[in-house]
């Protein structure tokens, strides 16, 4: 099965509980899976023939969570192309908010910009909608560990 890299951008806690529940769910599909909290360039590079999924909230204007943010700009100023890379996106926001899911937006954007390949499509969870965002997840993360 695949090797999967799951990075996280989490304020509140939410990506966090839905990263812990695709890395469940993922491994029991068989999929050799870790999940960054805090993830570095280096433990990205290891994943750029392999999968990625990432998993962030939105904070402030659209804003990345400062767990992830770092990483979004290293990849941006130091990666380029990256066409081995396989990758998800779950967004959660709150759509009360203009740039709602804009840090998911703005990863997936930065990938195919670079481009690496996305398997399905990305998953917006919207928090005003949504109470428990690892149970809304939990199809669309099966349906993406047959993807990869």
């Amino acid at each position: 099965m695949a090797k999967i890299g799951i990075f996280v951008g989490t304020v509140y806690g939410n990506a966090q509980m839905v990263a812990e529940e695709a890395q469940t769910l993922l491994q029991e599909q068989g999929h050799d899976v870790s999940v960054f909290d805090e993830g570095t360039l280096d433990e990205w590079q290891n994943y750029e023939q392999e999968h990625v999924l990432v998993v962030t909230s939105t904070t402030g204007q659209g804003d990345l969570p400062g767990s992830i943010e770092p990483l979004f700009y290293d990849i941006k100023d130091s990666l380029g192309h990256q066409p081995g890379l396989r990758y998800g996106v779950i967004a959660l926001g709150d759509s009360n908010y203009e740039n709602f899911c804009g840090a998911g937006k703005k990863f997936d954007a930065l990938l195919q910009e670079q481009g690496a390949t996305r398997l399905g499509n990305v998953l917006i969870i919207d928090s005003s909608e949504v109470s428990e965002p690892e149970v809304f997840a939990a199809d669309w993360i099966k349906h993406w560990g047959t993807l990869a």
